[in-house]
């Protein structure tokens, strides 16, 4: 219910599909009552899946890749929650080639999305992730929890 959000929004941004169904195992922590680790396979039919596992309960890491035909990408420096003062980087591979850094620029992405969101209020622009977007990722979110519960494949609710 919370780290996990970010990989899922990723996954349903890069398919640009809402996922058909879910399959899922879900650790609640007994003493909190809350999940403490997850891994989930997103089916986006056509062959298309994402798989993630997220947890507040092992060493802190954040790593993306996205893998397709023609090559894979790797997000690895902190995608999720990156550092503001200091530059990130990714990594591309094209087929079987070499690795290659391609170094993002330095921004804050907090102060972005409070800019963003005071110039959607003061002058009407769209918001450039709507509250629809979130009602969807949590659809999904709660689609991954129920299949943890019964250990089934789930279908997202369609909000």
């Amino acid at each position: 219910m919370d780290i996990g959000c970010y990989a899922i929004s990723l996954s349903r941004w890069l398919f640009d599909a809402e996922p058909a169904r879910v399959l899922a195992h879900v650790e609640i922590d007994s003493a909190w009552g809350v999940d403490r680790m997850a891994s989930a396979i997103l089916d986006f039919g056509d062959g298309g899946s994402a798989t993630l596992t997220c947890s507040m309960a092992v060493s802190a890491l954040q790593v993306v890749q996205v893998v397709g035909t023609e090559g894979r990408i790797e997000l690895s420096e902190v995608p999720f929650n990156a550092p503001n003062n200091v530059p990130c980087a990714l990594r591309v591979q094209r087929n079987f080639g070499p690795v290659e850094r391609v170094e993002v620029e330095t921004c804050d992405q907090y102060t972005i999305q409070g800019d963003l969101f005071s110039r959607s209020i003061l002058d009407g622009t769209p918001v450039p992730t709507p509250i629809e977007d979130a009602i969807r990722n949590m659809d999904v979110i709660e689609a991954v929890l129920a299949s943890g519960a019964s250990g089934r494949w789930v279908a997202p609710n369609r909000t």
